[in-house]
């Protein structure tokens, strides 16, 4: 297994691998492949190209675009000159946008072309944005690959702690506005340290491996495995957005062994046509989470991709997986099929009821993790903060249960969260959008099973009497104003909406008959 202990920091990782083996492919995207030497040359640049702005150690550096190879550099090179990258789901709507460079002060934007209408739009509102540089545009004076090339590729001689921070991702809250969460270095090296020191060989990498990433960079998941796989001085295969046909082709025709998906990546990755054997006959591991796993689909992909499957359970406040399901319980029997998994060496697990007290095996409660790869903080919310961390236990708001032999079951969501195809969902931001469509009285939101996506949105209506509004004008009215993936895809018209004498929906009430048959109300 491939484990380099010089490595705790993540400006170290690319001088390293540089040094050892600069003429390695690090990355390879549709535009062509980078060498370690080159990719370590680039980030230098950039690192240099952002110290000479003078904006001060920790100025926030966003990046709102799809996958490319300048994504990636941002990353350390922030890294290596002491910065922090916010990366931003470029799927979110404008006010989404806007908020997270607001609330992150983000001095400096890399930015899409694809973007450069949004951009222009919100400029006014950005008063902490200083400097923009351009991806994919030939007519813009500041193009980030011009811009960097001013700069001599040498190391900037900084060196960084493992606490300080390097990372800044938003996660939606249950208010609707999305949280910035600070991690460290060391969340990127803490389940690599602890893997090593057992021997185990959950998550490991070898010195041929070709890594796929199919989690987008602006979730913990897509972050973490590259991550991973650069420390570990393998190559990387990126593409701007997933596509099952071309992930495919990719896998069979780039040998790729390792990969880390969200379950509905594998639906669609074993429904495309013309498959044969050779399609998955490189793969080695396939890691997933993101959301639970239907087991009709986790064994057809065992199944058909031939490959050990490992399971990662975790949250972005605990610097992405704390848990994992490892390629041994994958052949323990069905019972184990369902569980998340099991805490890494040195991480733990508790489960507590509302009073706080430590349950024992088999009890449902709220699930608290223990990881040396947590969150720093949620970014400027000093309260939220100490909800959710607790003298250094993550409070996840998962509802779940341990086994006598420790292992995790995860059974619903204390925070009513919705994942869709590995995204997270709110049904609060909905219903607060709904709420403002004429005609629309009361909404309540919920999430229920569906085969491809692991759940769709479910949005419970009650008209205006008299309005004349149907559920198509309504997604009309949402179109713009919410992300398309928050956008529910069933509706229902009600008399009213179920509450508790605090006014607070049930939303149980209304995703019961829906889940009705399954041993757990999350798909």
């Amino acid at each position: 297994m491939v484990f380099y202990s010089q490595l705790n920091t993540l400006d170290q990782t690319l001088p390293f691998q540089a040094k050892r083996q600069a003429d390695k492919l690090a990355l390879i995207t549709p535009k062509g492949g980078l060498t370690y030497g080159q990719f370590d040359k680039r980030t230098d640049q950039a690192a240099r190209g952002l110290l000479s702005l003078g904006l001060g150690q920790r100025t926030r550096v966003a990046y709102l675009g799809q996958e490319c190879g300048q994504y990636f550099e941002l990353i350390f090179a922030c890294a290596k000159s002491q910065h922090v990258i916010v990366p931003i789901n470029w799927r979110l709507t404008v006010d989404e946008v806007t908020h997270i460079l607001v609330d992150s002060s983000a001095a400096v934007l890399v930015v899409d072309k694809a973007q450069e209408e949004l951009v222009e739009r919100i400029r006014p509102q950005l008063s902490e944005l200083r400097h923009i540089f351009w991806l994919n545009d030939d007519e813009n004076e500041c193009r980030y690959d011009d811009w960097i090339e001013l700069f001599p590729g040498e190391n900037t001689g900084m060196e960084a702690d493992e606490n300080d921070p390097v990372i800044q991702l938003y996660t939606s809250g249950t208010t609707g506005l999305p949280k910035g969460v600070v991690l460290a270095h060391r969340s990127f090296f803490q389940v690599r340290n602890a893997l090593h020191r057992e021997g185990f060989d959950w998550i490991d990498w070898k010195e041929d491996d070709v890594a796929f990433i199919g989690i987008p960079g602006f979730h913990i998941g897509g972050l973490w495995w590259s991550t991973q796989a650069f420390n570990a001085g393998v190559t990387c295969v990126s593409i701007p957005i997933f596509n099952s046909q071309l992930a495919v082709q990719l896998i069979e025709q780039l040998k790729i062994t390792t990969m880390c998906v969200v379950p509905a990546m594998i639906q669609m990755m074993v429904s495309e046509k013309d498959l044969s054997e050779k399609t998955f006959a490189s793969l080695r591991k396939v890691v997933y989470g993101g959301s639970p796993i239907a087991e009709i689909l986790l064994q057809k992909g065992i199944d058909m991709m031939q490959a050990d499957f490992a399971q990662i359970y975790g949250l972005t406040e605990t610097g992405n997986t704390a848990v994992c399901l490892p390629p041994y319980a994958h052949k323990d029997g069905a019972k184990r099929l369902k569980a998340a998994g099991r805490p890494y060496p040195g991480f733990k697990l508790k489960v507590i009821n509302i009073d706080g007290i430590e349950l024992p095996p088999g009890e449902i409660g709220e699930v608290c993790i223990y990881t040396p790869s947590r969150m720093l903080e949620y970014w400027n919310l000093p309260d939220a903060t100490a909800e959710t961390l607790v003298d250094d236990w993550i409070y996840t708001g998962d509802a779940g249960y341990l086994d006598e032999a420790g292992f995790l079951f995860i059974c619903d969501r204390l925070k009513d969260t919705i994942i869709v195809a590995g995204e997270n969902v709110y049904p609060a931001e909905i219903e607060n959008v709904l709420c403002k469509c004429p005609g629309v009285k009361e909404a309540a939101v919920v999430g229920i099973p569906d085969d491809r996506w692991g759940e769709a949105i479910l949005a419970c209506l009650v008209f205006e009497l008299g309005s004349g509004i149907g559920f198509r004008e309504v997604v009309e009215f949402l179109k713009g104003r919410i992300a398309d993936f928050k956008i529910p895809t069933r509706f229902e018209q009600k008399d009213e909406i179920p509450r508790n004498a605090s006014g607070k929906i049930l939303r149980r009430v209304l995703r019961e008959e829906y889940w009705v048959g399954r041993e757990r109300m999350v798909n």
